[in-house]
């Protein structure tokens, strides 16, 4: 069972309400480090946890007047505490609060992402085993190649999500690391110990040398990785697509009772969520430039990234997050055809057999050059006349010359296919009879 996908879960991550929770985490969490160093009396560390609170509309208020979200919210933070207010943030910078913070919640996005891939692992690994031998035509250029399953094409995409994970996880690692490093990163009012106080106590690692901001290209590798894991998805998407087209109809986005194709044609059924998952993609590549980008900022920084960061920190991970779960639930509910597989697999009247009739002329003893050329002359007729590959191949003298009818039942025939499937399988997923 699939569960629905839920706004509020990634969406939540990044409200407001959120970001400045994280803000003060990062603040509360300095003045405990403080208080460890003797910096901060442990009365006023008290007091100060015990009134500091966010109020929103209070910061806002305050914003308008400092134009600076970071004081607008220290100064929010000050009125409740009173006194005591003059030892948050102490030898620290905006961008101590602001980066450790931002890495806070790219890591929890990552880690919903990361479920949303085991979720859609598990469906493609259950379909591959459900179509394992279900034959259909592989394509090259569009164009009919030789047979495949629809098992083997699920399985190609279940490593390919396998490789996304691996990248994900790798990524998430990448971005967690905060920074409380102060003004240029030189610790010149704030003891190293805070830095590794805080990031220790919010499950960050301290960026090993910092400017005044962690660097981007770490943030880079993140947003690039979510953009691979998107065109991924559109590739799959864009193969659902094309089996859905009328003349092929091998596959088939699942059609709810009740579900409309078309304002203008009661005919239509359209495969309007890979539509979705394709047109969505680019969006994210777009976030992964606008990432690459943020990484050549003016000397220790400046913050051409930060409005970059606003808008492309939720929107790829909530837009992704999307992705990841409409994929899912249109594999787990997609209709296949395989009746309509195999009758597309025989319209160009066996000629898919023609690689093994070229090898099996070459092992019989003619040149490969003499081989192919009878081959593709035979081949050529067929699919212009719409004759059968294997008469006209019986019916040539010069094939007869080198390969019975028997040899010729032996070739055209489609568990030549499938003999190697069990390998692949059990290459892909460990195990070929339980998959594990």
């Amino acid at each position: 069972m699939i569960p629905r996908y839920s706004r509020e879960i990634m969406t939540n991550i990044w409200s407001q309400e959120n970001k400045y929770q994280k803000w003060l985490a990062v603040e509360i969490s300095a003045c405990e480090a403080m208080a460890k160093l003797g910096k901060i009396p442990k009365k006023s560390l008290k007091n100060i946890k015990e009134k500091v609170s966010i109020n929103i509309d209070r910061i806002d208020e305050i914003e308008k007047t400092t134009k600076h979200d970071v004081i607008a919210f220290l100064t929010s933070l000050t009125e409740k505490v009173g006194e005591d207010g003059r030892f948050i943030h102490m030898g620290m910078t905006s961008s101590d609060v602001l980066d450790t913070a931002f890495a806070v919640q790219l890591k929890e996005s990552a880690d919903i992402l990361l479920e949303d891939i085991e979720r859609l692992l598990a469906v493609l690994k259950r379909r591959a085993f459900e179509n394992k031998n279900t034959l259909m035509i592989g394509r090259s250029h569009g164009i009919h190649a030789e047979p495949i399953t629809f098992g083997l094409k699920l399985a190609l995409w279940y490593q390919e999500m396998q490789r996304n994970r691996r990248r994900l996880i790798q990524a998430k690692e990448s971005v967690s690391y905060g920074k409380i490093s102060g003004a240029v990163g030189t610790f010149s009012f704030i003891d190293p110990f805070v830095e590794e106080y805080v990031c220790n106590k919010l499950g960050l690692k301290p960026a090993p040398v910092s400017s005044q901001i962690v660097q981007r290209d770490r943030h880079a590798e993140f947003f690039t990785t979510l953009a691979i894991i998107a065109s991924s998805l559109d590739k799959f998407a864009q193969e659902i697509r094309l089996l859905q087209r009328t003349e092929v109809r091998e596959a088939e986005e699942y059609f709810s009772p009740g579900q409309k194709g078309s304002s203008a044609m009661p005919h239509k059924r359209n495969p309007v969520l890979s539509e979705n998952i394709s047109g969505l993609s680019r969006l994210v590549r777009s976030y992964a430039v606008a990432a690459l980008e943020d990484v050549a900022l003016w000397h220790e920084r400046d913050i051409s990234h930060s409005s970059v960061e606003r808008v492309i920190g939720p929107d790829a991970t909530i837009a992704l997050d999307f992705m990841l779960n409409r994929f899912t639930n249109m594999i787990d509910k997609l209709v296949i055809y395989p009746e309509k597989m195999l009758y597309n697999l025989n319209m160009t009247h066996g000629i898919i057999f023609s690689q093994m009739v070229l090898l099996s002329l070459v092992e019989k003893g003619l040149t490969r050059e003499s081989a192919y050329a009878i081959v593709q002359n035979n081949a050529m007729k067929s699919w212009k006349e719409g004759l059968e590959f294997k008469t006209l191949l019986e019916n040539d003298d010069t094939v007869n010359k080198y390969l019975t009818g028997k040899d010729l039942a032996k070739i055209f025939n489609l568990n030549n296919f499938l003999k190697n499937l069990d390998f692949i399988f059990k290459r892909v997923f460990k195990d070929k009879k339980t998959g594990a």
